[in-house]
């Protein structure tokens, strides 16, 4: 089982490597990093550099296909070489996922034209320029396309593919051997659970740069996000 997942100059860490963890548990599964040109990949933060052999262009097929997120990921929306990779292994894929604005990506590789995904919250609006109605749930799925909101939730998301690619008792051991278990000191995970005061600071947190694709964490400029309907169980089957 072939699981890739393509790193760029300024990925978010947690984005690839919290899925990188879990699904390199599954029975079978190889996980590959692979990128624009082999060599050094560092994360968003500058500090976590990830020697990456191969380029995507070698990559014909694969099971899956994880697009992470981070601050550099605006060149890959604008190259158009890597969008027609990205439609070409889809078209071969068990499953097609995304972590936090990986998303976008997918939005604009057209694969979520009139689909609810998800993303982090402060990339709402550059996700759905592309077609896509977002939704804040934390995993949505449509088939063969699941995408995961913020950061973190890639890890809900990989347990969820564990389960989709072997079955759930395996799943729920891989998360038993990662002791994923959380149980957070603050009930701020969410743009609806968090005051306001929260939020304006992680707004703030943000600011350097401002873009929402540049730094994630960042204020959406265009509006707030919003949450729209759920769902329906016929979609997540």
């Amino acid at each position: 089982m072939d699981i890739v997942i393509p790193l760029f100059e300024g990925f978010e860490p947690l984005d690839a490597i919290g899925p990188y963890e879990i699904l390199a548990l599954v029975p079978g599964a190889t996980v590959r990093f692979v990128t624009a040109e082999p060599g050094l990949v560092r994360d968003t933060f500058g500090a976590l550099p990830v020697q990456v052999p191969t380029a995507y262009s070698e990559v014909e097929r694969c099971d899956v296909l994880l697009i992470p997120g981070g601050g550099g990921i605006r060149p890959m929306l604008a190259d158009p070489a890597f969008l027609d990779w990205v439609r070409r292994i889809h078209a071969g894929t068990r499953f097609t996922t995304s972590v936090c604005t990986g998303s976008v990506v997918l939005g604009a590789a057209g694969l979520l034209k009139g689909l609810t995904a998800t993303t982090h919250w402060a990339a709402t609006a550059e996700l759905e320029s592309h077609g896509a109605v977002y939704t804040a749930d934390r995993v949505v799925r449509h088939d063969r396309l699941i995408t995961a909101a913020g950061v973190s939730s890639g890890i809900d998301m990989a347990v969820r593919l564990a389960a989709l690619l072997t079955d759930e008792v395996t799943a729920q051991a891989i998360q038993l051997c990662t002791e994923y278990d959380p149980q957070p000191p603050f009930d701020t995970g969410s743009v609806e659970k968090a005051p306001a005061e929260v939020l304006a600071r992680a707004q703030e947190l943000g600011q350097a740069p401002p873009d929402p694709l540049l730094r994630p964490y960042g204020a959406q400029r265009e509006r707030a996000p919003r949450a729209h309907a759920h769902t329906s169980p016929a979609e997540e089957a």
